[in-house]
């Protein structure tokens, strides 16, 4: 414990703890079921081979919400569903792991320093140990032990964010593109050929409808889906209830009547989709795998509550006949005799642009020449959307010159320069050096990221 810290009256102003610094590296991307287990009695599961206790479990998981109340504060119960907090602290695991092979430590200074430094133990300028202990016991629910440890495998993260980006670099002409980037305007004149424009144009027939769903069935192929009857369970004393009932081979019904549970169901859903009421399986699709129609599953926690699960039915993968899906059929070949459609006329006035301007080209097909507003890279543009294909396209045009044609979902454009503004060389050197930092940052957290997909692989 460390003592001297609960003992101090001023606060030195250092650095603010530097897991809150790296949070957008890895905090928030969870980690995969991969490595969990739920079975009663039995270790959480293993990572780089070796077993993890529940109890390591339960207090990395305590640590992820340490962080997440430093981040969000009050606002954590109105965000938490969407955090995937046992992600996180399987993640911060095998970080901790990985420190521990690289002998990274945290000294008790920096441990005080970090903690010294956290606004929420600030009292009139400086660290008061009164709110220290209140907080801990009345908003993290800790007690300074347990904090202090916390604080140290933070620190002892963050240097493992440093050794493993600290030699990333960015030169100056990938900071005067980046700048360019966020910074420049761009106008353009457009000839577009949209599917939708021609979508009154194809009328199928009967026979193309057959022959096309003939051609294509894969396309209509529906996935397996399941149907699982479920219990919700709050109480730790029912859950050992039901291990006692299903060790004497209670039914699922039994169980339901035995303990006054009302059973619900999910309906057909399809796996990896949100199953009605069950929208957590989604990320667990392996439980869906193990589910019988005659068994019921051991009680799986999520959270607070606990789940019975039991599969009432499957339907299996299947290509329905064609009656069934016909509309979707018709639908499918109008888009694609649209989408061709649009191909051919834009492929026209790509032909056109040979030999004629931008505006004659476009009358010769039907087709109509607009103009944008000015419009950044991270942008977007009305009518069209996202900016930065067509703002990547015209930086790299002359000033005449048209360019090559440009497929998106909805259709095909080809387009050519407008205007292009300038970037003003006095704010840009005012503001080179905090751009830059920025740009650094941004590099080396993609660089922990493909560092983490690494280890996370490896710790299978």
């Amino acid at each position: 414990m460390l003592k001297i810290l609960r003992h101090k009256k001023t606060a030195k102003k250092v650095w603010i703890f530097l897991a809150l610094i790296i949070i957008p590296a890895f905090a928030l991307w969870g980690f995969g079921g991969a490595f969990r287990s739920r079975e009663e009695n039995m270790p959480a599961g293993k990572i780089f081979g070796r077993a993890i206790s529940k109890l390591e479990l339960k207090d990395s998981l305590s640590a992820a919400t340490t962080i997440a109340i430093l981040q969000y504060g009050d606002k954590l119960p109105e965000i938490q569903k969407y955090l995937n907090l046992e992600g996180q602290a399987w993640q911060r695991l095998i970080l901790l792991e990985e420190a521990k092979r690289r002998a990274i430590k945290a000294s008790d200074a920096e441990v005080i320093q970090a903690i010294e430094a956290l606004p929420y133990f600030q009292y009139k300028g400086g660290f008061d140990n009164k709110t220290y202990q209140q907080n801990l016991q009345y908003i993290f629910r800790l007690n300074p032990r347990q904090f202090e440890e916390q604080m140290r495998q933070g620190i002892i993260l963050s240097k493992l964010y440093k050794q493993v980006t600290d030699n990333t670099k960015i030169d100056e002409n990938a900071i005067g593109k980046e700048y360019e980037k966020l910074n420049q305007e761009i106008s353009i004149y457009y000839i577009s050929s949209l599917s939708a424009d021609f979508i009154k144009d194809i009328k199928p027939s009967a026979g193309e409808l057959n022959d096309y769903f003939s051609k294509n069935k894969d396309m209509f192929r529906e996935p397996a889906s399941f149907n699982i009857e479920y219990l919700v369970i709050n109480s730790v004393v029912q859950v050992k209830e039901i291990s006692e009932l299903l060790n004497k081979k209670f039914t699922f019904a039994k169980i339901a009547q035995e303990l006054k549970l009302q059973p619900k169901e999910t309906g057909l859903f399809i796996q990896n989709s949100p199953a009605p009421g069950l929208e957590w399986l989604a990320e667990n699709p392996e439980i869906i795998s193990k589910l019988k129609t005659v068994e019921c599953s051991p009680p799986v926690q999520v959270g607070d509550l606990y789940y019975l699960l039991k599969l009432k039915e499957t339907k299996e993968a299947h290509t329905p006949e064609f009656k069934a899906v016909e509309q979707k059929v018709r639908l499918a070949l109008i888009n694609t005799g649209a989408l061709k459609k649009a191909e051919q006329k834009i492929n026209q006035c790509a032909k056109e642009l040979k030999s004629r301007k931008f505006k004659q080209a476009a009358k010769k097909c039907g087709l109509k020449v607009k103009e944008t507003a000015p419009f950044k890279f991270a942008s977007n543009i009305e009518g069209i959307g996202a900016a930065d294909i067509f703002w990547n396209t015209a930086k790299s045009l002359k000033d005449t010159e048209n360019s090559e044609i440009i497929r998106l979902p909805s259709g095909f454009y080809i387009i050519k320069v407008k205007a292009i503004s300038k970037i003003d060389p006095k704010k840009f050197e005012q503001e080179k050096a905090g751009f830059g930092n920025s740009l650094l940052e941004q590099k080396k957290q993609e660089k922990f990221r493909e560092f983490l997909t690494g280890l996370n692989k490896k710790a299978q």
